[in-house]
């Protein structure tokens, strides 16, 4: 297959370009450091495609999508991977503050959504992957408040595409996929830094090899949702039949086998 991955420079978007490049996929890389792409994409194999991309910036990505299918002839999968946190409270919240966690973890899935989805259409046939959190659904890390909410905006937005294709181009996936707290330098990379980590919500951690994994797994069978850690889906649930009772236990720094994706 012919596979785009954003944000492809570290953490989860590296791996999983290493990990399809080892399985014969040809995949274009994106992200802005064009030093880190290049050394991904010496990993991932011969042919993978580097394509520095600021994802914020709908002309680059329609760029990355012009340059993937010149070079590999058409796309199969596009992965929407980039993304960054915050750290601050709600109520300390600035306009630009806001601003800049939907336009670096929403508008840039949406960007990478419109420019894609008409090729799969003449295709008919394509899967888009878009990466959200655990707290997009459970509010574990209240200091991540904006990034929370940018990540629950993606998920609506992607259940909507998935919606409106499904009724015209059954052939199209759109996916989700929620991983909890992973091993990346997602938190020091965050605006305002992270806090320490408690050792409960650590001993929970997944490497970023095993959600590259599961996203593996999702191309082959293409499924709506996946939560990357198999004990988060029921406690989304749990949280959603009692969300006052979830919250406190969180608020008294109760362990709920804590997740978020750092």
């Amino acid at each position: 297959m012919n596979i785009v991955i954003t944000g492809a420079s570290s953490g989860i978007g590296a791996v999983l370009a290493e990990r399809l490049g080892s399985a014969g996929h040809r995949v274009a890389l994106a992200a802005r450091r064009e030093v880190e792409l290049q050394e991904v994409a010496r990993r991932a194999g011969a042919g993978a495609l580097v394509v520095p991309t600021d994802v914020t910036r709908r002309a680059d990505v329609e760029r990355l999508r012009d340059r993937a299918i010149e070079a590999f002839g058409y796309v199969d999968v596009w992965v929407n991977n980039a993304g960054r946190g915050m750290t601050k409270a709600a109520l300390e919240l600035t306009d630009d503050d806001l601003d800049a966690m939907i336009t670096a973890n929403v508008k840039s899935a949406l960007y990478g959504m419109q420019a894609i989805v008409p090729h799969f259409k003449e295709r008919g046939r394509g899967h888009v992957i878009n990466i959200s959190s655990m707290l997009s659904r459970v509010p574990f890390a209240s200091y991540r408040a904006a990034y929370s909410a940018a990540k629950a905006a993606l998920n609506s937005l992607t259940a909507n595409v998935r919606m409106d294709l499904a009724a015209t181009h059954p052939g199209i996936h759109v996916s989700i996929v929620i991983p909890g707290l992973v091993t990346t330098s997602f938190g020091e990379n965050a605006a305002g830094g992270s806090p320490p980590i408690p050792a409960a919500a650590m001993a929970d951690a997944q490497t970023p090899e095993v959600v590259a994994e599961a996203i593996a797994g999702l191309i082959d069978r293409p499924v709506a949702e996946v939560y990357t850690n198999p004990n988060h889906r029921a406690m989304a649930v749990r949280y959603f039949e009692d969300v006052g009772a979830f919250e406190r236990n969180i608020a008294r720094g109760r362990p709920q086998s804590s997740a978020h994706r750092d």
